[in-house]
């Protein structure tokens, strides 16, 4: 079984209100049970990024990759100019819990690639991560997008604070566990 928490407008869920937030498409927070999955489907002109947060995903696609991606991993598949793919809990014994991120891509019909790393725990510990970027020599991965994505495990009244890249750009804020304030809002 597949259970997922859409923010935007996506398969069943619909909110005209919330079909997305500028390039950002698609924010899933899926927690699929052992052993289970995505069967093989088609995707074109997306930026995927998949984020697991406890356990491992089996990802399998038509550009010959097969990987598994775990716990402190991010990933990212340019769908481009089409591609089919798979994914499933790789775990025959826990439930995957993950996030997967849509971003309209900046260029349609790129060659599809797919890239994925691997952080630290420590990476994350009290600051903004930078985990994508649109820059091809930075140490995350990179999007065919000017979107930028962190990560971050704060303490209890740690502050931190955040500078758009762009004038005109926006920022997103998804909050997995916990509280926070921000800009004096809870």
């Amino acid at each position: 079984m597949v259970k997922a928490a859409h923010t935007f407008s996506f398969a069943g869920y619909h909110n005209p209100e919330r079909v997305h937030f500028g390039a950002l498409r698609v924010l899933n927070d899926d927690s699929i049970a052992a052993g289970m999955g995505f069967s093989t489907h088609p995707h074109d002109n997306m930026e995927i990024i998949t984020i697991p947060l406890k356990g491992d995903l089996e990802h399998k696609d038509t550009t010959g990759r097969q990987e598994v991606i775990r716990s402190g991993d991010v990933q990212i598949m340019s769908a481009g100019s089409g591609l089919y793919h798979s994914e499933k809990n790789h775990n025959k014994d826990q439930s995957l819990e993950l996030l997967q991120i849509w971003v309209f891509p900046k260029e349609r019909d790129i060659e599809p690639r797919y890239e994925q790393i691997t952080f630290s725990q420590e990476a994350f510990k009290n600051k903004f991560q930078e985990i994508v970027s649109p820059r091809k020599d930075y140490e995350g991965v990179w999007i065919n997008q000017d979107a930028y994505f962190y990560l971050g495990e704060l303490e209890s009244g740690i502050s931190l604070n955040y500078d758009k890249k762009t004038k005109d750009g926006g920022a997103y804020i998804f909050l997995i566990e916990g509280s926070i304030e921000v800009d004096g809002e809870l």
